[in-house]
Parts: structure tokens; sequence; C-alpha cells
């Protein structure tokens, strides 16, 4: 018994110490805002002191391969001009960490509770969605194509919510398998969890964060929250534009459906794709 706690309280000063100087240095970076990287902080050590590498080092394969591609693009101009519509840019705040990385931390605590495969194969599909998304958005907004409405097909704006193109389509599967990929190389590292393999990491991770990007896309096209500035007249996810929220007005989308919901939404619906995937197939 002294030596489980010794164990347990080992990993939870493990996990506190490592995600505080990481979230320190993204806050340095500018990769987090102060919110943010108290809550990554809390994040990572729950993720540590309950789930483990394959749990945390599949949070931080997202976090920082996102972080690497956001920095990179972001002084690219058509970058800049995509990002003028969106709710939130450049450092994560307390609500996208936890839009992101909150559901996978829900799963992980339901399998130090009660360990399955299930619970793993949710958690690669709920990462896979988010970081497809994220490298979808980064790398497509440098597409030299405008994108096409998901449900239309018409050309849209670059940034429009619901706009996709060739190249953010294999920046979303390459984003999934990167993540299955991560998840299958943590696999070996102790506690291994039982009943899951590799290459069915692999496998669930590309299909269902793939399809959890396209659900972004789908859900932001139908139900998100979209305003159109009248001192601009530009359309936008941000309720406050040119000044304040006064200028903005309501036109399509429910109420209170943001960007972070959405994003929270379609992981959640990749995760379950993903459990389905892992326990029929493998």
């Amino acid at each position: 018994m002294i030596e489980i706690w010794s164990s347990a309280i080992g990993r939870l000063a493990a996990g506190m110490i490592g995600s505080a100087a990481i979230a320190l240095a993204a806050y340095r970076l500018r990769s987090l805002s102060g919110s943010g990287a108290v809550s990554a902080a809390v994040m990572g050590t729950g993720y540590v002191a309950l789930g483990g590498p394959l749990w945390f080092g599949t949070l931080l394969a997202f976090f920082l391969s996102s972080s690497l591609w956001s920095k990179w693009k972001r002084r690219h101009h058509a970058k800049q001009a995509a990002e003028a519509k969106y709710a939130k840019s450049g450092r994560r705040d307390a609500a996208q960490v936890w839009a992101n990385g909150g559901l996978g931390l829900l799963l992980c605590s339901g399998h130090a509770i009660w360990p399955a495969a299930a619970w793993v194969y949710a958690f690669v599909g709920v990462m896979a969605a988010v970081n497809a998304d994220t490298w979808a958005t980064e790398i497509g907004a440098l597409s030299r194509r405008a994108p096409r409405a998901l449900l239309s097909g018409r050309r849209v704006a670059p940034g429009t919510s619901g706009g996709v193109t060739p190249l953010g389509s294999f920046a979303a599967l390459a984003g999934a398998a990167f993540i299955g990929a991560a998840a299958a190389l943590l696999h070996a590292a102790p506690p291994a969890p039982a009943g899951v393999s590799p290459g069915a990491l692999l496998a669930a991770a590309a299909c269902a964060g793939t399809a959890g990007a396209f659900a972004d896309s789908l859900l932001g096209a139908t139900v998100q929250v979209m305003y159109r500035c009248r001192v601009c007249g530009s359309e936008t996810e941000r309720a406050e534009h040119c000044g304040g929220s006064d200028a903005v007005q309501r036109i399509r989308g429910i109420a209170g459906m943001s960007n972070d919901a959405v994003n929270f939404a379609s992981s959640a619906l990749a995760g379950l794709l993903a459990l389905l995937i892992g326990c029929a197939f493998f």
C-alpha cells in the first residue's frame, strides 16, 4: 500500500512540475494566454497522474505540432487575412485548452477508474480530431485556391466557417494520422493499456480524426453562430468587431454555439467513431 501511494504521489509531482514547465514555456512563446497556461498545467498534471505516457504524450504531440504550425504560418499574409474572421487567433485561452483537451481528460479519468480498451480508442479519436482540425486550419489557409463551402460547393472567402480546400483536407488526414502514429509509438511505454494494438490506434485515429475535422466544418457551416459587422460589413465568428458587441448582428447559427463548442462536439463524435472502429474491427 505504501509503495502504491508513493508511486501515485511521484507521478502527481512529476506531472505538476513537467506540465508547469511546458505551460510556462508556451506562455513565454505566446502560444498560450495566462488563463490558457494555467489550464494547460492543470490538465497536463491530470493526464500524467491518471494516465501516464500514452495519454500525456499524445496530448503533447497535439499541442506541440499544432503550435509549431501556427507559429510558422502566422507570418503568412493569407493566414492573417483568414484569421480576421476567426473568433480567436494566436494565443490559446482557457476555453480553447479545455475544448481541445478536456474531453480527453475525462476519458483518461474513466480509464484510470475502470481500465478498458474502449477508453483508449475514444481518446485517440478525440485528439486526432482536434489535431486534424487545427492542421487543416493552419495549412489550409495557405491554399492557392479559394475554399468551397462544404454544403453548397460554391467558392467562399478564406476563413469562412464550413469552407474546405484539397490542401486543408489532406492536412486534416495527415494531422489525424500523426496522432495515431504518436499513440502507437507511446503504446509500448508502461503501463501499456490492455487489449489495444498499435495498428488499431493508427487506423482508428486516421479515420475518426479526419471524419471529425469534416464534422467540424459541417457544424461550422450550419449551427455555429456567425455575425455580420454593421461597420465594415464583414462576416465573422467574433461577437465583438470594430469597437464592440454593438457593432455586430447575428446572421445565422445557434446562440452559444461558438467555435469552441463546435470543436468539442466534433471531437466527441470522432471519439465515438474511433471507439466503434477499434472495438468492431480490432
